[in-house]
C-alpha cells in the first residue's frame, strides 16, 4: 500500500473484529483508564498503570507488566479523538510534541456501529519501517491484538 500524498509505503498490520458491543461501549473502555488492566493486553500480560488525557495532543501513559515482572511502558500522545468512531495514538512523541527516541507506530482504532449493538472495530498499526511492521508481526500482531479484540468485548459488556 502506498500514501498517495507522499507516495511512501505505508507499513501497516489492520485486525478487524466484528463486536457484540456498541460502539459508545468499546470506546469508554478504551478511554477509561482503570479498566485497561483487564483487557489491553493479553494475559498473562497485565497493565498496571494507565494515564490518559483523552483528546488530541493529550498524553497516555499505559504500564504493562509481564508475568516475570518484566515492564514495558508505553508513552504517547492521542492525535485524533473522535468520541465513540476513532482514536488515532503514536509513540513519536511522549508528550506535547517532544519525539521519543525511537517511535515504533501509530495506532488507528474505528468503530463503526452496525446496529443492533454490535460494531465493526478496526484496529490498524501503522509502522514508520517495513522492519518495525515486520517485527511487530513476529511479535504476534494478528493473535495479541485478536486477543485484546476478544477481552475488549468482554469489558465492554459490563459499562
Amino acid at each position: 500500500m502506498t500514501d498517495i500524498t507522499t507516495d511512501k509505503p505505508t507499513y501497516a498490520l489492520t485486525l478487524v473484529r466484528e463486536l457484540n458491543a456498541p460502539a459508545e461501549k468499546l470506546y469508554r473502555a478504551w478511554t477509561t483508564g482503570e479498566r485497561m488492566g483487564e483487557w489491553f493486553c493479553p494475559k498473562p500480560w497485565r497493565v498496571t498503570e494507565a494515564v490518559l488525557d483523552v483528546r488530541a495532543g493529550g498524553e497516555s501513559y499505559i504500564l504493562m507488566q509481564g508475568p516475570n515482572g518484566e515492564k514495558a511502558p508505553n508513552r504517547g500522545i492521542y492525535l485524533e479523538i473522535v468520541p465513540n468512531r476513532k482514536i488515532v495514538f503514536t509513540d513519536a512523541f511522549v508528550s506535547a510534541w517532544v519525539p521519543s527516541e525511537k517511535p515504533f507506530m501509530t495506532g488507528i482504532i474505528e468503530f463503526e456501529d452496525l446496529g443492533g449493538g454490535r460494531t465493526r472495530y478496526t484496529a490498524t498499526a501503522v509502522h514508520w519501517t517495513e522492519e518495525d511492521m515486520k517485527t511487530h508481526e513476529a511479535m504476534g500482531f494478528h493473535q495479541g491484538w485478536g486477543i485484546v479484540a476478544d477481552q475488549l468485548e468482554e469489558v465492554a459488556a459490563t459499562f
